[in-house]
């Protein structure tokens, strides 16, 4: 019985700091970009007040995903601070109650609140980062495109020495149909030929092209011949599903498009270091909270009361560091530099290593 009501006490002591650090973490991501992104918004493109609000909602759920490691950091340090400085963690240990047994509140917390993120950061971040940019493009950008329909895409398609980038002034999804298109050809990085298109359909898996113009080029005589025909099916082995996809940035996909659209790239013979950061980066953020709350509760056990104010300074330090660390190894992962596992993981691996020699130490 004394245990469950110690598990209340400390569960009692984590809500406050925790919803606070939310509120607080929050406010500063917010008044550090969002406000300033917003601001441009409105004095560039006249943003209407319905579009700014709605865009700074959909905005949110990203802010709030960085926000849960933090909050949980400074929930478990101020909990801690304060049953330390009133000798109440002294008493529990002299009364037979290991320190582990004290923290296991916190380290449970933690894990449910990094589980929760987890399901937060691939079910409701996408799918908000995607309606911001339908915002920003379609409603403050002043873009009249109907839902699927995509302006200017561009689409690389590798071969043995030939390449091909494809242009399409507009290109929609839902209808499988590109329109205003232009085809680069390249041999050995010269230029060889160009076509022309109208419209652009997607039919029995192959794209189909009609209403064209062929144009072969040399790097001394320019152009040397020209064609002109009715239809042609086009190389290109992407369904607008893939397309769409293409033009999407990793943090707007959900982890199985991400993992279906590395396999796509892989198959072709390319590499998809950011889209496996990403994918890694969905897992890390998240457990994040899991290790902030073994080293919070630790750095929060000290002789003395731990104060908000200090509480929170150490919070952000702490933070600080982190997310410098893991911008500089996911930065190495993006650009190949590093695997990408271990780049996204390695700060939490510290993390871990830290925590538990902390715990160790406040144990013995």
């Amino acid at each position: 019985m004394r245990l469950r009501l110690l598990d209340r006490y400390v569960l009692t002591e984590l809500l406050y700091p925790f919803v606070f650090g939310i509120a607080a973490f929050s406010s500063i991501f917010i008044a550090s970009t969002m406000l300033f992104r917003i601001t441009k918004y409105v004095t560039q493109y006249g943003a209407s007040l319905e579009s700014v609000a709605r865009l700074f909602v959909y905005s949110l759920p990203e802010v709030i995903n960085y926000t849960f490691p933090m909050s949980m950091l400074l929930a478990a340090l101020m909990a801690f601070g304060k049953l330390s400085g009133s000798s109440e963690i002294t008493a529990m240990k002299a009364g037979g109650v290991s320190y582990y047994r004290i923290v296991t509140p916190v380290l449970i917390v933690g894990f449910l609140v990094s589980m929760f993120s987890l399901v937060w950061a691939e079910k409701v971040v996408p799918a908000a980062k995607v309606e911001c940019a339908r915002i920003v493009d379609y409603e403050i950008k002043n873009s009249t495109k109907p839902t699927g329909e995509t302006n200017h895409i561009v689409i690389k398609s590798f071969k043995g020495s030939t390449q091909r980038i494809i242009y399409a002034n507009k290109f929609d999804e839902t209808q499988g149909k590109m329109t205003g298109i232009t085809i680069e050809e390249f041999e050995n990085g010269s230029i060889v030929r160009i076509q022309t298109a109208k419209e652009g359909f997607w039919e029995n898996g192959t794209w189909r092209i009609v209403n064209g113009n062929v144009f072969a080029l040399n790097d001394e005589e320019g152009i040397t011949s020209t064609a002109r025909f009715k239809e042609q099916i086009i190389p290109i082995d992407m369904s607008p599903k893939q397309i769409a996809w293409e033009q999407k940035e990793p943090e707007e996909m959900t982890i199985a498009e991400l993992r279906e659209y590395i396999g796509m790239v892989e198959a072709r013979g390319g590499a998809a270091p950011k889209q496996w950061c990403e994918i890694y980066m969905r897992i890390s953020i998240p457990l994040a909270s899991f290790f902030f709350a073994m080293i919070g509760a630790a750095l929060g056990t000290q002789k003395q009361r731990t104060s908000s104010s200090i509480g929170l300074g150490i919070s952000i330090i702490v933070i600080f560091i982190y997310y410098a660390v893991m911008t500089f190894t996911t930065g190495l992962g993006k650009g190949g530099a590093m695997p990408p596992f271990l780049a996204c993981m390695l700060p939490n691996m510290l993390c871990l290593g830290i925590g538990l020699k902390l715990l160790k130490e406040k144990n013995s």
